[in-house]
Parts: structure tokens; C-alpha cells; sequence
């Protein structure tokens, strides 16, 4: 399979809506549980590029995109200006593939560039074994369990959390 991850477009906005509307309508990986709108959408990807943060695809040869990801600041407090929250999500049809991979080592490499030192993995649902097998597999480190303090559809939900050390990490102090 031929695959292109890039930035994400305004144009890209109606597919990333979709296929995050099909995670919160049929997965655990989020939380939410009424799909946002393309506006809503459009302003969350906003917030992230605005904060000079990556925002990408992955899109197939045909251009169909199979997934985007992002990060965000982990905590909105300046002190955490260096620590961010990655974001995966996949079409269904492109799970099992490789593309999460493959937009994971795309978004380090971003999320590096853009001065981040610390990626934090809070992944829905301890049976989330896809989203901790590719975090895993990219070098993130298991940090904790919260257990139970998610509820969706009629359980309740661990959150798994994960963390990966960027560039120098807490080696150095930041410019």
C-alpha cells in the first residue's frame, strides 16, 4: 500500500470529521460521546495549528484519507509548554495497516521540531490493544492506569497512559 502523510488541510476537514464521528460513536478510544461538528472540528484543528503544533494525514495513492493525527499541549499551564498529547485516529478500513505507525513516527518527528520534549499517550480504554501496540512499538513507555474513570457504553473505562522522551528530554533545560 502506497501511502503519503502530510500536513493536514482546510479541505481535509470533512474526512478527519467523519472519521473521528465513527471513534466516538463505535470506539473507546475517546471519550466523547456525541460527534463534534465540521466547525467544531475545523476549530479544534485551528487550536492546535495555531499553537504551531502538527496536525496530519495519512492519505492513500487515490488521496482517500486513511487517518489523521495530532498533538496538544497536555496541559494548558505554561510549565507544560513542553509536554504534549498525541492523537491517532484511523478509518476503519485502515486499521491493521500500518498507517498508524507510520502517522505516529511522522507526528514525533513534527511534534520534535516544534520543540516538544515529552509526547504523553492517554489512550481510552485498557482494552485499546491497537492504540498501546503502535505506542508501544514507537518506544513509548507504559506510565500508569487510571483505572475506571471513564463511562461509556455502559462500562466503565481504564485510561491507559503512556510517555515518550523527545530529542534532549529533560537532559537540558529549553531556550
Amino acid at each position: 500500500m502506497s501511502l503519503h502523510i502530510r500536513p493536514s488541510r482546510d479541505q481535509d476537514v470533512a474526512a478527519l470529521t467523519a472519521i473521528y464521528a465513527h471513534h466516538v460513536l463505535h470506539g473507546t478510544g475517546t471519550f466523547e460521546t456525541e460527534p463534534p461538528t465540521e466547525a467544531d472540528m475545523a476549530a479544534r484543528r485551528a487550536d492546535v495549528l495555531g499553537k504551531g503544533l502538527p496536525y496530519l494525514v495519512a492519505e492513500d495513492e487515490a488521496g482517500a484519507l486513511l487517518g489523521f493525527a495530532y498533538c496538544n499541549w497536555f496541559k494548558p499551564r505554561p510549565a507544560y509548554r513542553y509536554s504534549a498529547e498525541d492523537s491517532i485516529y484511523l478509518a476503519d478500513t485502515a486499521r491493521g495497516r500500518g498507517v498508524g505507525t507510520q502517522l505516529l513516527t511522522a507526528l514525533t518527528d513534527a511534534a520534535q521540531a516544534a520543540g516538544v520534549r515529552k509526547l504523553i499517550a492517554v489512550i481510552g480504554d485498557s482494552a485499546n490493544a491497537g492504540s498501546i501496540g503502535v505506542h508501544r512499538k514507537q518506544g513509548f513507555s507504559h506510565v500508569g492506569v487510571l483505572k475506571d474513570c471513564g463511562w461509556k457504553f455502559g462500562q466503565w473505562r481504564d485510561v491507559v497512559l503512556m510517555d515518550k522522551v523527545l530529542g534532549e528530554g529533560s537532559g537540558t533545560a529549553p531556550e
